[in-house]
């Protein structure tokens, strides 16, 4: 329950507070006095946006304030979800500075803008005319129904269904696109891999070969060397391998005589023994030694293979085509494995999708239960507002597929009179009629839900008389449990109100303000009967204000 606002520099507003009644409270005033003003520094509060325009003072801040009661309300659990201080006596604040930025505060806790307008939608509901024209639309049409069947757990449980769906579709749609993409470079990659692989690629083969090339190119030349080698170490004419083994004779000979001479034939005997292998195996290297033009082509080809795989891939050795060629082979891996990986996501996302149609039925059903309910009240009350044979008739259809609110697409038809066949809202509904529609919609509302404040901004427009009055008596009965804001017109629902307040202007120094004030019995006779008669009062304008407040 909205108990007091407070509002300054704002617009035409220097400063006002009022303080609301907890039950019903008219709003009267002139067209053109600041109505709207004060229900646009409301808005304030409850997370609508501003910019400097708002500003009446430009170098002074505007402030919005509104203290409310919401001990009733079961709004604990927000605040400690919001990390807020709860109190049974909440100030929601709001600030525009001159330099244009905006601030919001709860319980003095600064907030974001998103924060404060979920705050504001638990406390009022702001009923304006422009609302009438969402009678029409189907959005507004299904919440209306999801809150008279009560569906806001199921309907919550179902979107987080949603979301899941939608994103384990998005998954595969995405692994189908990678799949398509893998496919499309199949053929490239098995192509490069099947190339590489038939080269039967080894690490250090490159060097091994290379090496080789140079020995085979120059194997007349290492021939030459070895074969002189062997024969310098023996031959006919000097033998350094006989002329060490008599050296080796000769020490042995006198080694009983000196004791250094036997060290030394042993060591002499050593290097007889070595350099008779190394004669050996020269031997044998220079007899493999050939040259051999079949295997130097043989080595070339091998080498230009590599050297042309290296400058296609844009490579410096083997070891990195050995790469690429496994780097290959695991694209070619991953391109066929992709359609088990589909498959597994295939099988979640009909597994999800079962599970989201599941949810769509119950709400479905639960929909389905609350029409009678609507329309049978809806034309309760419209008989009530002297529309005895209007009526509403709720279109329902289940769609192919889930959308984000269910599988529902609902319309409410319409018709005022017996004879016409029910139509879309907008088609066929008067001004009035629509307003009278609405206020039974409103009445619906209150019932299956709970609403704190409602601000009724016109709801009589386009009615009057006697249709005028049952309307207030309406409006009277929705502030047993509800605050009721009523901006009105009409005397007859004016004179409802447990309190009264006009809205006025008024010059102070060549500048024009904005107020509002809360009257005394007299001056609200004297309000009641100005809107009965006009400016100039006489004795029956005053009667009729005053039945009209006995009524």
């Amino acid at each position: 329950m909205l108990s007091r606002l407070s509002i300054s520099n704002y617009a035409l507003i220097n400063s006002l507070q009022v303080n609301f009644h907890a039950r019903l409270n008219t709003v009267t005033g002139e067209t053109g006095a600041g109505k709207s003003i004060i229900l646009g520094a409301l808005g304030l509060i409850l997370g609508n946006r501003a910019d400097l325009s708002v500003l009446k003072e430009k170098d002074k801040k505007c402030v919005v304030e509104g203290l409310f009661k919401v001990s009733d309300y079961l709004l604990k659990t927000f605040f400690e979800i919001h990390d807020l201080d709860y109190d049974d006596l909440t100030i929601l604040r709001r600030e525009i500075t001159p330099s244009g930025r905006s601030r919001a505060f709860i319980n003095d806790t600064p907030v974001n803008l998103k924060t404060l307008g979920a705050l504001g939608l638990k406390l009022i509901d702001i009923h304006s005319q422009h609302q009438n024209l969402e009678l029409s639309n189907q959005k507004f049409q299904l919440q209306l129904v999801d809150s008279v069947a009560g569906t806001e757990h199921i309907l919550a449980e179902y979107k987080a269904q949603f979301a899941k769906y939608k994103k384990a579709k998005k998954e595969l749609e995405a692994l189908e696109e990678l799949a398509e993409k893998a496919k499309s470079d199949l053929d490239y990659y098995q192509f490069q891999y099947t190339q590489l692989e038939e080269a039967q690629l080894v690490e250090n083969e490159q060097n091994d070969l290379e090496k080789e090339l140079e020995q085979l190119n120059h194997s007349e030349e290492i021939k030459t060397a070895l074969s002189d080698t062997v024969a310098l170490l023996d031959n006919e004419s000097f033998s350094v391998i006989q002329n060490i083994k008599n050296s080796h004779r000769s020490l042995q000979k006198i080694s009983s005589y000196l004791n250094e001479a036997e060290d030394f034939a042993t060591r002499i005997e050593s290097v007889a023994i070595e350099l008779s292998d190394i004669h050996h195996e020269l031997e044998l290297l220079a007899e493999r030694v050939e040259f051999n033009p079949a295997r130097i082509e043989e080595v070339n080809d091998r080498l230009n293979l590599l050297y042309s795989l290296q400058q296609k891939h844009h490579v410096a050795s083997v070891a990195e085509l050995v790469e690429l060629r496994n780097d290959f082979d695991a694209k070619i891996n991953k391109a066929v494995g992709y359609d088990d990986e589909i498959e597994v996501l295939k099988v979640n996302l009909q597994n999800e999708k079962l599970a989201l149609e599941k949810l769509a039925t119950q709400l479905s059903v639960a929909r389905t239960k609350a029409f009678k309910t609507i329309e049978n009240s809806v034309k309760s009350d419209l008989k009530q507002l002297g529309m005895t044979k209007g009526r509403l008739q709720t279109v329902h259809q289940i769609l192919p597929e889930c959308q984000a609110d269910g599988k529902d697409e609902i319309a409410f038809l319409f018709s005022a009179n017996p004879d016409s066949e029910p139509d879309e809202i907008s088609k066929i509904a008067s001004g009035g009629e629509m307003s009278r529609l609405m206020l039974a919609i409103k009445n619906l509302l209150r019932n299956s839900k709970a609403l704190p404040t409602i601000v009724f901004d016109e709801i009589d427009t386009g009615v009057s008389g006697e249709i005028a009055l049952k309307m207030g008596t309406i409006i009277k009965s929705f502030s047993a449990n509800t605050q009721i804001i009523n901006i009105t017109h009409l005397p007859q629902i004016a004179a409802k109100g447990d309190a009264h307040f006009s809205v006025y202007k008024l010059e102070e120094k060549n500048k024009t303000y904005t107020s509002i004030k809360s009257l005394n019995a007299q001056e609200r006779v004297e309000e009641l009967a100005k809107m009965v008669g006009g400016d100039k009062l006489t004795e029956t304008t005053i009667k009729a204000a005053e039945e009209l407040l006995r009524i």
